[in-house]
């Protein structure tokens, strides 16, 4: 018995993007399509079968082991986005300034996802597997910042719980704008221990 229940919910990817390596800024630079292998987004600074750990696994981790990357791609929704701008009093929430890797549109509560969904194209295209939260930091801050000064400060606070998901490769190929994912999930009950 398969343990993952397709849904009736699909996300069409409506911007794509990769951090170029090499660079000091999250600041993602718009593609058409991007190449996805098991290491995650070819010629993205995310790109890797592991990672050295970073401050989000400080608790698990000393900073730099090797782990298993989990956050080969950052996966925002467009809805979440435009609430964050008009949060912020902005008129436009920009991909760029968040390093997102793809926008998709038509999944609610996309940042709410459960880890272990699914995002899988049609056909022979890829598959994705959502790992957690991509909690809201001070990068995406100073981007917003640049842009509109004064505004940026605000962003940890007013994208919690709408800055997107961290996700990694499950099946490689190609994606590209206007594709569709169907979302997939795992069974979901409470832990009583939590």
């Amino acid at each position: 018995m398969s343990i993952l229940k397709p849904t009736e919910l699909y996300g069409e990817v409506v911007w794509l993007g990769l951090v170029p390596e090499g660079v000091d800024h999250i600041r993602a630079e718009a593609v058409d399509e991007i190449a996805l292998d098991w290491g995650g987004p070819v010629g993205d600074v995310h790109h890797g079968e592991t990672r050295p750990s970073c401050v989000r696994v400080r608790r698990q981790y000393p900073k730099g082991t090797e782990i298993r990357n989990v956050r080969q791609l950052s996966i925002l929704s467009e809805e979440e986005m435009a609430e964050i701008a008009a949060g912020l009093g902005i008129p436009h929430l920009a991909p760029e300034w968040l390093g997102a890797t793809l926008v998709l549109r038509g999944i609610p509560d996309l940042t709410l996802l459960p880890p272990a969904s699914r995002l899988i194209a049609e056909g022979a295209a890829p598959a994705l597997t959502t790992d957690t939260e991509n909690g809201p930091c001070q990068y995406p801050a100073a981007e917003i910042e640049r842009v509109h000064p004064g505004r940026g400060e605000a962003f940890p606070k007013i994208a919690r719980h709408k800055r997107g998901i961290t996700a990694w490769v499950e099946r490689p190929g190609q994606l590209a704008l206007g594709d569709r994912l169907r979302l997939h999930l795992p069974p979901q009950h409470r832990w009583a221990h939590g």
